[in-house]
Protein backbone atom coordinates (compact mmCIF):
# COMPACT_ATOMS: atom_id res chain seq x y z
CA UNK A 1 0.00 0.00 0.00
CA UNK A 2 1.13 3.26 -0.90
CA UNK A 3 0.47 6.11 1.75
CA UNK A 4 0.00 10.27 0.31
CA UNK A 5 -0.59 12.63 2.85
CA UNK A 6 0.23 16.22 4.19
CA UNK A 7 -0.12 17.70 7.65
CA UNK A 8 -1.42 21.48 8.17
CA UNK A 9 -0.76 22.78 11.65
CA UNK A 10 -3.55 24.61 13.24
CA UNK A 11 -2.56 28.14 13.93
CA UNK A 12 -6.22 29.51 14.87
CA UNK A 13 -8.22 28.13 17.51
CA UNK A 14 -7.73 24.69 18.95
CA UNK A 15 -9.06 21.33 17.69
CA UNK A 16 -12.67 21.68 19.31
CA UNK A 17 -12.85 24.45 16.10
CA UNK A 18 -11.24 22.37 14.13
CA UNK A 19 -13.41 19.09 14.57
CA UNK A 20 -15.69 21.76 14.01
CA UNK A 21 -14.84 22.74 10.81
CA UNK A 22 -14.68 19.19 9.74
CA UNK A 23 -17.98 18.90 10.94
CA UNK A 24 -19.59 21.57 9.68
CA UNK A 25 -18.16 20.23 6.17
CA UNK A 26 -20.36 17.20 6.41
CA UNK A 27 -17.22 14.81 7.41
CA UNK A 28 -18.15 12.05 9.79
CA UNK A 29 -16.29 10.85 12.75
CA UNK A 30 -14.66 7.55 11.58
CA UNK A 31 -12.99 7.23 15.36
CA UNK A 32 -12.87 9.39 18.71
CA UNK A 33 -10.18 10.89 20.41
CA UNK A 34 -7.87 8.33 21.10
CA UNK A 35 -4.19 8.78 23.25
CA UNK A 36 -1.45 7.10 20.43
CA UNK A 37 1.97 6.33 21.53
CA UNK A 38 4.07 5.75 19.21
CA UNK A 39 7.77 4.14 19.30
CA UNK A 40 10.23 4.12 16.40
CA UNK A 41 12.77 1.67 15.90
CA UNK A 42 16.23 1.88 14.66
CA UNK A 43 19.76 0.47 14.83
CA UNK A 44 22.65 1.97 16.47
CA UNK A 45 23.79 3.03 13.29
CA UNK A 46 20.31 4.54 12.54
CA UNK A 47 20.39 2.95 9.34
CA UNK A 48 16.78 3.03 8.81
CA UNK A 49 16.89 7.07 9.25
CA UNK A 50 19.46 7.23 6.96
CA UNK A 51 17.38 5.36 4.62
CA UNK A 52 14.29 7.68 4.92
CA UNK A 53 12.71 4.57 6.44
CA UNK A 54 10.38 3.70 9.51
CA UNK A 55 10.14 0.99 11.77
CA UNK A 56 6.99 1.30 14.22
CA UNK A 57 5.19 0.26 16.89
CA UNK A 58 1.77 2.12 18.17
CA UNK A 59 -0.29 2.06 20.77
CA UNK A 60 -3.38 3.28 20.16
CA UNK A 61 -6.39 2.05 22.82
CA UNK A 62 -6.42 -1.41 22.74
CA UNK A 63 -5.01 -1.55 19.98
CA UNK A 64 -0.61 -2.20 19.11
CA UNK A 65 0.07 -1.87 15.36
CA UNK A 66 3.45 -2.45 13.63
CA UNK A 67 4.71 -0.13 10.67
CA UNK A 68 7.20 -0.18 8.19
CA UNK A 69 7.37 2.65 5.53
CA UNK A 70 9.83 3.13 2.73
CA UNK A 71 11.56 5.80 1.53
CA UNK A 72 8.63 9.11 1.27
CA UNK A 73 8.60 10.77 -2.06
CA UNK A 74 7.98 14.58 -0.94
CA UNK A 75 6.72 17.00 -3.41
CA UNK A 76 3.65 18.94 -2.25
CA UNK A 77 2.49 15.60 -0.80
CA UNK A 78 4.49 12.96 0.72
CA UNK A 79 4.21 9.47 -0.38
CA UNK A 80 5.84 6.18 0.55
CA UNK A 81 5.01 2.13 0.92
CA UNK A 82 3.10 1.76 4.17
CA UNK A 83 3.10 -1.80 5.53
CA UNK A 84 1.40 -2.66 8.86
CA UNK A 85 -0.05 -5.56 10.79
CA UNK A 86 -1.58 -5.94 14.35
CA UNK A 87 0.11 -6.98 17.25
CA UNK A 88 -1.41 -9.35 20.04
CA UNK A 89 1.39 -8.20 22.41
CA UNK A 90 3.46 -5.12 22.36
CA UNK A 91 5.80 -6.32 24.50
CA UNK A 92 6.72 -9.38 22.90
CA UNK A 93 7.10 -7.59 19.36
CA UNK A 94 9.29 -4.88 21.09
CA UNK A 95 11.51 -8.11 22.16
CA UNK A 96 11.76 -9.77 18.69
CA UNK A 97 12.78 -6.03 17.16
CA UNK A 98 15.48 -5.90 20.42
CA UNK A 99 16.57 -9.36 19.43
CA UNK A 100 16.88 -8.42 15.52
CA UNK A 101 19.00 -4.84 16.76
CA UNK A 102 16.56 -2.33 16.55
CA UNK A 103 16.29 -0.29 20.04
CA UNK A 104 13.78 2.39 20.65
CA UNK A 105 14.93 5.59 18.96
CA UNK A 106 12.38 8.36 19.59
CA UNK A 107 8.94 7.95 21.11
CA UNK A 108 5.93 10.69 20.22
CA UNK A 109 2.30 11.03 21.66
CA UNK A 110 -0.40 12.54 20.21
CA UNK A 111 -4.32 12.79 20.75
CA UNK A 112 -5.57 11.82 17.58
CA UNK A 113 -9.57 12.17 16.26
CA UNK A 114 -10.53 10.61 12.89
CA UNK A 115 -12.98 11.56 10.44
CA UNK A 116 -13.82 9.98 7.08
CA UNK A 117 -14.34 11.06 3.77
CA UNK A 118 -17.89 12.65 2.24
CA UNK A 119 -20.12 9.64 0.67
CA UNK A 120 -17.56 7.57 -1.28
CA UNK A 121 -14.68 9.86 -1.37
CA UNK A 122 -11.53 8.06 -0.41
CA UNK A 123 -9.85 9.65 2.08
CA UNK A 124 -9.08 9.98 5.86
CA UNK A 125 -8.79 13.72 7.60
CA UNK A 126 -7.03 13.38 11.08
CA UNK A 127 -7.20 16.25 14.39
CA UNK A 128 -3.39 15.25 15.71
CA UNK A 129 -2.83 16.84 19.22
CA UNK A 130 0.55 16.89 20.08
CA UNK A 131 3.02 18.28 22.48
CA UNK A 132 3.93 21.01 19.90
CA UNK A 133 0.59 22.11 18.68
CA UNK A 134 -2.34 20.83 16.19
CA UNK A 135 -2.19 19.34 13.08
CA UNK A 136 -4.58 18.10 10.40
CA UNK A 137 -3.41 15.09 8.90
CA UNK A 138 -5.34 14.25 4.98
CA UNK A 139 -4.77 11.00 3.90
CA UNK A 140 -5.69 9.70 0.17
CA UNK A 141 -5.54 10.22 -3.47
CA UNK A 142 -3.84 13.82 -4.07
CA UNK A 143 -6.69 15.40 -5.67
CA UNK A 144 -8.41 14.41 -3.26
CA UNK A 145 -5.98 15.69 -0.31
CA UNK A 146 -6.31 19.55 -2.72
CA UNK A 147 -9.65 18.97 -2.90
CA UNK A 148 -10.43 18.64 1.08
CA UNK A 149 -7.86 21.49 1.99
CA UNK A 150 -9.45 24.05 -0.29
CA UNK A 151 -12.78 22.76 1.06
CA UNK A 152 -11.84 23.52 4.45
CA UNK A 153 -10.29 26.85 3.45
CA UNK A 154 -6.33 26.06 3.47
CA UNK A 155 -3.93 26.85 1.09
CA UNK A 156 -1.44 24.40 -0.65
CA UNK A 157 1.08 26.63 0.74
CA UNK A 158 0.55 25.18 4.29
CA UNK A 159 0.88 21.62 3.70
CA UNK A 160 3.83 19.96 5.52
CA UNK A 161 5.33 17.05 4.82
CA UNK A 162 7.54 16.35 7.20
CA UNK A 163 7.15 13.77 9.46
CA UNK A 164 6.59 14.37 13.68
CA UNK A 165 10.11 13.41 13.94
CA UNK A 166 11.37 16.33 12.02
CA UNK A 167 8.64 18.82 13.33
CA UNK A 168 10.63 17.87 16.79
CA UNK A 169 13.63 18.14 15.74
CA UNK A 170 12.77 21.68 14.46
CA UNK A 171 10.70 22.37 17.97
CA UNK A 172 13.97 21.57 19.63
CA UNK A 173 15.79 24.18 17.97
CA UNK A 174 13.91 27.03 19.58
CA UNK A 175 13.08 24.83 22.74
CA UNK A 176 16.46 23.72 24.33
CA UNK A 177 15.01 22.51 27.59
CA UNK A 178 12.21 20.58 26.20
CA UNK A 179 12.64 16.39 26.43
CA UNK A 180 14.46 14.52 23.94
CA UNK A 181 10.92 12.72 23.00
CA UNK A 182 7.21 14.27 22.03
CA UNK A 183 5.16 12.86 24.61
CA UNK A 184 2.80 14.40 27.04
CA UNK A 185 3.96 15.62 30.67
Amino acid sequence: MVETEVKIRIERGGPEDARALIERHGYILLEPRTLESDQVFDRGTSDLKAADQLLRLRRSGARATVTYKGPATRERHKSREEIEFDVSDPAAAELVLDRLGYTPRFRYEKYRTKFRALADEPGIITIDETPIGVFLELEGPPDWIDRTAARLGFAQSEYSTASYAALYREYLRFNSGAPANMVFT
